[in-house]
């Protein structure tokens, strides 16, 4: 069944881990658009503080304290959505957290609570959201990542999780499609962003994590987010870099794996000594407003890929399809072919860098 979603400023959307990062850049960005929204997060203080002030600017806003991981929480949203607003259009399921550090160091408590925060929270919202929006039609929109296609080292239970995501959403997408349910399904999966990511994870490493080159702003998953809101699409990559990194996955993996221990995993820790590992956000809400994170390098601001890719003509996104995997494969076959000359087949620190216009 076609699908015609609402102009934002009609919409009523719902938010999950609204307080930091990709979620608060998404619901800024959205009120400003004129979207009426309940924003959902575990920090009471902060999803105040985000609706004091999108009330205070002349937009629409409320906001319920949840925890995705527990179902009855979920349904209590989206009932507040339905006494406060009538109802809700879009719902986006983008509360999650990680773990860095090696498999062998980290609990397994640790790994099942990642899994009912990034997978079965979402879950949960997905089935609560989908009972709502068969009814008179919207948005459900999943925030995956690049690993959810991959998987980064150091990230592994995260990485897994994603997998997970993708895996769930299509399914859904499926089911809903044989029903001609009025539901559009997208996945969102960004690649690197500079978000407090790092910071809110749970680390086992013995350094602060940061994220590897090339990281983008939230505002460029914000953007594409509220396009799928309102334009059916069934799944949207933010980044050049990491669209690249997924043709790599698939025509040489073997090149991606060594890539990833020999140039991702130094580049995926900082200089700063690591923490309290108490310090997380797996654990317990973080509870500050917070855009961005702790990226060294300069952020890129716009993913002209993602921009053709959720703009262009269909012929301008073939090509810009086949442009970032080959210019991917070039870069990391020139990379690893200059490390090894210069460094002996050891660890290295270098990054090959995807800027090409293809892929940025």
């Amino acid at each position: 069944m076609k699908t015609n979603l609402k102009k934002l400023a009609q919409q009523t959307i719902v938010i999950t881990g609204a307080s930091s990062g990709i979620g608060l850049v998404t619901a800024r960005l959205a009120a400003k658009a004129g979207a009426r929204l309940v924003l959902a997060a575990r920090s009471e203080d902060a999803l105040r503080q985000l609706t004091d002030e999108i009330n205070a600017g002349g937009g629409q806003a409320t906001y319920v304290v949840t925890d995705v991981s527990r179902p009855e929480q979920v349904q209590h949203l989206a009932q507040v959505a339905t006494t406060t607003f009538g109802g809700f259009d879009t719902w986006i399921n983008n509360a999650g957290v990680s773990i860095y550090g090696k498999l062998e160091d980290v609990p397994v408590e640790d790994m099942r609570q990642l899994f009912e925060v990034n997978f079965w929270g979402l879950v949960n919202g997905s089935l609560e959201a989908v009972k709502h929006l068969k009814q008179n039609g919207g948005a459900l929109i999943n925030v995956g990542s690049v690993l959810s296609d991959i998987t980064a080292i150091l990230q592994t239970i995260y990485s897994a999780s994603k997998h997970a995501v993708k895996g769930f959403t299509d399914g859904l997408r499926m089911e809903l499609e044989m029903e001609d349910a009025p539901v559009s399904v997208t996945l969102i999966q960004p690649a690197a962003i500079d978000t407090p990511y790092p910071l809110h994870a749970k680390n086992y490493l013995e350094r602060v994590p940061r994220h590897a080159p090339p990281a983008y702003a939230p505002q460029t998953v914000a953007r594409a987010i509220l396009h799928c809101a309102a334009t059916m699409e069934r799944d949207v990559v933010v980044g050049g870099g990491g669209k690249a990194l997924i043709g790599l996955s698939h025509w040489t993996p073997a090149l991606l794996d060594t890539f990833m221990e020999q140039g991702f995993a130094p580049q995926s820790k900082s200089d700063t000594p690591a923490r309290s590992l108490a310090h997380n956000a797996l654990d317990r809400p973080m509870g500050n407003l917070q855009e961005r994170g702790n990226y060294p390098g300069t952020t890129r601001e716009t993913s002209y890929y993602t921009q053709i890719r959720t703009t262009g003509s269909p012929k301008l996104r073939t090509a810009l399809l086949v442009g970032a995997a080959g210019a991917g494969v070039a870069a990391l076959a020139t990379w690893l072919g200059t490390q090894k000359e210069a460094n002996g087949h050891k660890e290295v620190s270098g990054q090959p860098e995807f800027s090409g216009s293809s892929t940025q």
